[in-house]
């Protein structure tokens, strides 16, 4: 039977892994945090190094749509029906209730809002429909493999900036402020360096991932 398998090769003693370069883990976890721009897991890790194209794609996807994997499968695929309620785990302990109600009329830059509920409490978002053509244009978005690219986190409306271009920044520092649904998210720098470009003003409406402003280190 080995002989069939191995069509005349020899046999590779020992552990796969003995075969490989060596890989310093914690250079390599670097270096993959500052392509993603965001932590890094031990899982995350180890899919790089085995898989480094894939997994950047699949990062990429990741900070733009958010963890997806725990939604279950048949709403992932084929999404809900109106009046379908379901249950998503974040983690132990912490389960979400969520109810779609209805999709409204279509937007100028080509959206549509979405209607649902929370556990139980009223919720809309703005949903970008492929099948609309935007009437006018649309607004630049983040570029994950640019950590310097500072995204809205939610939509809502810029109430403040505390930075223009040409403020130098340390990574943690206040950048701006968005208000949506009465309550204030502040955005902070991702890293340090000089802010280059302020690409929202105050007052503005944005959506998740819009580009607001550009750091170089």
């Amino acid at each position: 039977m080995l002989e069939v398998v191995l069509r005349g090769k020899k046999p590779m003693p020992g552990r796969p892994g003995e075969h490989l370069a060596p890989v310093n883990m914690k250079e390599s976890s670097a270096i993959l945090e500052e392509k993603i721009g965001s932590a890094v897991t031990r899982t995350d890790l180890l899919s790089y190094l085995m898989y480094p194209q894939v997994f950047l794609s699949f990062a990429e996807k990741r900070q733009l749509y958010g963890e997806v994997s725990v939604l279950p499968t048949p709403q992932f695929y084929y999404g809900m029906e109106a009046g379908e309620e379901i249950s998503v785990e974040l983690e132990p302990g912490k389960t979400l209730i969520i109810k779609f109600l209805t999709v409204g009329v279509p937007h100028p830059e080509g959206q549509r809002t979405v209607f649902f509920e929370l556990n139980g409490q009223p919720r809309e978002v703005a949903v970008r429909d492929r099948a609309l053509k935007a009437e006018v244009a649309r607004r630049a978005k983040v570029d994950p493999a640019k950590p310097g690219h500072v995204g809205a986190p939610i939509p809502g409306a810029v109430t403040s900036i505390v930075v223009e271009a040409g403020t130098k920044v340390a990574k943690g520092d206040r950048l701006l402020v968005i208000e949506a649904m009465k309550m204030q998210t502040t955005v902070y720098a991702p890293m340090s360096g000089t802010v280059t470009e302020v690409a929202i003003p105050a007052g503005q409406t944005v959506e998740a991932k819009d580009l607001l402003m550009i750091i170089e280190a």
